[in-house]
């Protein structure tokens, strides 16, 4: 199904995202292409990298030379129990050649977005306490009003026994440098675009190294498969995972979420979001699912792993600082040239760090 979401997850540290139908996607690809331009010297968009996943270019699967790909870092890659929160910024989620159609439905999902200037798609929190996730979909984020807001957002920080004030005071200052960035450029326009929050549930911080094969879904792929353990989604949270007597592959949900996209669908359809707005099960649960298209074990074993490890291994290993907090944007499917500063998005942020602030002082 074009409309959805294919995330390939990759232990080298990248994930795959479909690009959507035009014209949300190609804008995409060009937003990337344009800011990651080998002979880019603009530093505007220099500095703007700095806050973005870092893009590998495009790549399409042998056997779907159509189906195009945007391939970017995994930001919760080096996260042993990474913390997960999706903010849509700005003040209209439309862009200026919305169809009012298309403004109507944006503005009765979540009418305070003008008001509020944000609004949480979702989040996942690892509760040290209980050893579990907790998550949140979008209709958390669209029940919060004015006087809610500041404890809905404060949930995100909460490991089940304190606040994380340091992860709410780094936050800050990561938001922060990224309202600097938009203070100071008047070329770029964003509407619908996110930031994403991702900080170290685990008491201790271990980083997840390549080596590392301790993951369930790694433990649950058949030898051979794929190379290193590696795992081969489709449609988000569909993970290829057991090898059937009959040579079929059946599928389960990645308990990992795929953890950076399929957290993430706002860009689809609505039948395909209300469907699979953050719903992960606890790591114990081995939900397994029967796609209705298998893939065969010799299909996978042709020409697409042979591909696909090309694609991933040219990509360095990340440095393994373990850093505890990552605030990235992302989401450019309406992104525009603009010759005024993106006043929206700007009162997003500020409202944001205000919000971020009183959690600290409270």
């Amino acid at each position: 199904n074009a409309s959805l979401l294919g995330i390939l997850q990759h232990p080298d540290g990248t994930v795959l995202k479909q690009l959507q139908p035009p014209p949300r996607g190609p804008r995409e690809q060009e937003f990337y292409n344009k800011v990651y331009d080998s002979d880019c010297c603009d530093s505007i968009l220099l500095e703007l990298r700095e806050y973005l996943p870092k893009y590998f270019g495009v790549w399409s699967p042998p056997t779907a030379p159509n189906d195009t790909y945007l391939k970017l870092e995994d930001v919760t890659r080096k996260f042993n129990k990474p913390c997960i929160m999706d903010v849509k910024i700005g003040q209209k989620s439309y862009d200026p050649y919305a169809s009012a159609e298309k403004i109507q439905q944006q503005v009765s999902k979540y009418p305070l977005m003008e008001e509020i200037g944000f609004l949480v798609l979702g989040m996942r929190v690892y509760h040290v306490s209980s050893d579990s996730y907790e998550t949140q979909n979008q209709h958390y984020g669209r029940s919060l009003t004015k006087e809610t807001v500041k404890d809905g957002i404060s949930r995100f920080f909460h490991s089940g026994y304190c606040l994380r004030k340091d992860v709410v005071a780094a936050s800050i200052q990561k938001v922060e440098k990224i309202l600097e960035w938009f203070e100071g450029q008047t070329q770029l326009n964003f509407y619908a675009s996110s930031l994403l929050f991702v900080y170290e549930g685990s008491c201790q911080a271990t980083t997840v190294r390549l080596s590392d094969v301790t993951l369930p879904e790694k433990r649950r792929v058949p030898k051979g498969l794929l190379a290193g353990g590696d795992v081969l989604e489709y449609n988000n949270n569909i993970n290829v995972i057991n090898s059937t007597e009959n040579g079929k592959i059946e599928a389960s949900v990645s308990k990992g979420l795929s953890k950076f996209y399929a957290l993430h669908k706002k860009a689809c359809s609505k039948r395909h979001h209300s469907q699979l707005s953050l719903k992960v099960e606890n790591s114990e649960q081995d939900n397994v699912w029967k796609t209705s298209t298998c893939i065969t074990q010799e299909h996978l074993n042709g020409n697409v792993l042979p591909q696909l490890e090309k694609v991933f291994y040219h990509v360095p290993a990340e440095t393994k600082e373990s850093a505890n907090v990552e605030v990235r944007m992302i989401d450019f499917a309406h992104v525009f040239p603009s010759n005024t500063k993106d006043e929206g998005y700007i009162y997003g942020l500020k409202n944001l760090i205000t919000v971020l602030q009183n959690i600290l002082d409270n």
